[in-house]
C-alpha cells in the first residue's frame, strides 16, 4: 500500500506516462479523500483507491467511414468502462478533434463519483472518438455513427452499459446510433439515453445539465443567506448547457451578461434573455463554433481571443469545457466581487485555480454542479425499463430532489476544520462520492 499521496500520484504516472488530463482528475480526488481513507483500514486493506483508477475495462477500437467524396476515412473509438460497483456503466459519448484517452480516462474517472451523488444505480464510464462532425454532411455523420456502432455494440446493453450524447454528439448523432443498435441486435431496448421523444427520450433532458446546476447554486448561496434573483452571473458557453442554465437563470431572477465561444466572448449589458436565448441554439445550429454574430445581432460588445473572467460578476458558471478558468481567470473574479463560482463544466477550473477559488470565495467542483444531466439520464432509464413517460413537472421535480440530495452530501462531508459553517464542495463532493463506491466495491469482494 501506498503510504503518501505523493508516492501514490507518482505510481499512476509512471504506469499511464502523457496522460495529463486523467493525472489531473485523480490528484484533485486523492487530495481530499486521502485523510479519510487513511482514517479507514479496511479501505485500505482492499486497496480500493488503487483500484479505483484503473478501469474495469478499456476499448479501443478503428472506425472506418466513408466520405461524400467516396473516400475511406478511418477515426479511432473508444468505450472507457471505469466502475460498475453501483450499476450499469452510465456516461456520455465525445465526438471532437480533441479526444484521446487520457480526456476519456479523466471523463470516466469523474463520471463514477458524479454517478454515485444522484444516488441512482449507476456506474461510471466514458466514451467517444477523434471524429468531429463540425463540416460534416448528416450522411457522413450517419455512415460514422453507424460504423462506430457496428464495434460498440458488443460492449453495451441497458443492464451493461448504457451511454449518452456529450460533446459532438446530440440529438441527431443518438438517433443514427440508436437505429444501428436496433437493426444489429434486433431489439427496441433502452440502450442509450437522450433519445428522441417519440422514442423513449425523456422531457428536460437537453436543459438538465443547465437545469441542475442552477438548482445547485440556489442551494449554495442559500449558505450565504442570499438569493439568485437580482444577482449577475457570468456563463462560458454557448450549447445546450449554457442554453439550459441561463434558461433557469432568468426563470429565477437573474441576469445572465456573458456567453463565449473559441473565438472570444460577448458581454451583453442588458442581459441575455427573451428571443436572445433562443438564438443560442440557432447560433448553435449553425455549425460555426463562434458568438461574434450574437454580438452583431443584438448590438452587444464582444471581445476576441479572451475569456469572460473579467467581466464583474456576483456569480460565475462556466459551462465550456475542462480547465477553462486558469488561476488570473479565478483572481479577476475574486478581485471584481464575484461571491462565488460553479463549475458546470467537467474539470472546469485548472488544480491553481479550484485551489485559489476554495480558499477565497465558495467554489463547487463540477461532478456535484453538472450532475442533473447523468441524473435526468438515469431517470430515463427508468422510463424505459417501466416503459412510461413522465411528464415535464414530474421530470423537473425529480432533478431538483436529486440536487438538493448532491448538495446535502457535499456540506455533510465538506465541514472544514476549525470552521464547521463553511463548506468545502470539493472535500464533500469527492469523499461523499467516494463513499458510496468504495462501500460497494468492499460489499463485492476483490473483483
Amino acid at each position: 500500500m501506498k503510504t503518501s499521496i505523493n508516492e501514490f500520484i507518482a505510481g499512476l504516472e509512471q504506469r499511464t506516462p502523457g496522460e495529463n488530463e486523467f493525472h489531473q482528475a485523480v490528484e484533485e480526488v486523492i487530495g481530499s479523500v486521502w485523510d479519510f481513507y487513511m482514517q479507514n483500514p479496511r479501505y485500505q486493506k482492499a486497496n480500493i483507491l488503487g483500484r479505483m483508477v484503473e478501469p474495469e475495462r478499456i476499448i479501443m477500437f478503428r472506425v472506418p467511414w466513408v466520405d461524400d467524396r467516396g473516400e475511406v476515412q478511418v477515426n479511432r473509438g473508444y468505450r472507457v468502462e471505469f466502475n460498475s460497483a453501483l450499476g450499469p456503466y452510465k456516461g456520455g459519448l465525445r465526438f471532437h478533434a480533441s479526444v484521446t484517452l487520457s480526456i476519456l480516462k479523466f471523463l470516466g474517472f469523474e463520471q463514477t463519483f458524479k454517478n454515485s451523488l444522484t444516488t441512482l444505480p449507476m456506474g461510471g464510464g466514458k466514451g467517444g472518438s477523434d471524429f468531429s462532425p463540425k463540416g460534416k454532411s448528416d450522411g457522413e455523420i450517419m455512415r460514422f455513427c453507424q460504423s462506430f456502432m457496428t464495434e460498440l455494440y458488443r460492449h453495451i446493453g441497458p443492464n451493461v452499459d448504457v451511454p449518452a450524447g456529450d460533446i459532438g454528439v446530440g440529438g441527431r448523432e443518438i438517433g443514427y446510433l440508436f437505429g444501428q443498435y436496433k437493426r444489429l441486435k434486433n431489439e427496441f431496448t433502452g440502450v442509450l439515453t437522450g433519445k428522441g421523444l417519440a422514442w423513449g427520450g425523456s422531457l428536460i433532458r437537453p436543459e438538465a445539465t443547465g437545469f441542475g446546476a442552477v438548482y445547485f447554486v440556489q442551494h449554495m448561496l442559500k449558505q450565504l443567506k442570499m438569493d439568485i434573483d437580482g444577482l449577475t452571473v457570468g456563463v462560458s458557453g454557448f450549447g445546450n448547457v449554457a442554453w439550459g442554465a441561463i434558461t433557469k437563470l432568468n426563470e429565477l431572477g437573474g441576469k445572465v451578461v456573458t456567453i463565449s465561444g473559441p473565438d472570444g466572448y460577448v458581454y451583453d449589458a442588458n442581459g441575455i434573455k427573451g428571443e436572445k436565448v433562443d438564438y443560442l441554439l440557432e447560433l448553435r445550429a449553425s455549425n460555426n463554433d463562434i458568438v461574434e454574430p450574437y454580438a452583431r445581432e443584438f448590438g452587444a460588445e464582444f471581445v476576441a481571443g479572451k475569456r469572460p473572467w473579467e467581466v464583474p460578476v456576483n456569480v460565475a458558471m462556466p459551462c465550456a469545457t475542462e480547465n477553462e478558468v486558469g488561476l488570473d481567470d479565478a483572481k479577476n473574479l475574486a478581485k471584481n466581487g464575484a461571491y462565488l463560482l460553479a463549475e458546470v463544466s467537467n474539470m472546469g477550473c485548472t488544480t491553481e485555480a479550484a485551489e485559489y477559488l476554495s480558499e477565497n470565495i465558495v467554489y463547487a467542483p463540477g461532478k456535484a454542479v453538472n450532475a442533473g444531466g447523468v441524473a435526468v439520464s438515469g431517470l430515463e432509464m427508468s422510463q424505459n425499463s417501466m416503459r412510461i413517460s413522465w411528464p415535464r413537472e414530474e421530470v423537473d421535480a425529480r432533478l431538483k430532489v436529486i440536487m438538493e440530495n448532491i448538495h446535502e452530501t457535499c456540506v455533510n462531508y465538506g465541514k472544514r476544520s476549525g470552521n464547521v459553517n463553511k463548506t468545502d464542495y470539493i472535500k464533500g463532493a469527492n469523499v461523499g462520492g467516494f463513499v458510496k463506491v468504495a462501500d460497494a466495491m468492499l460489499a463485492q469482494g476483490v473483483v
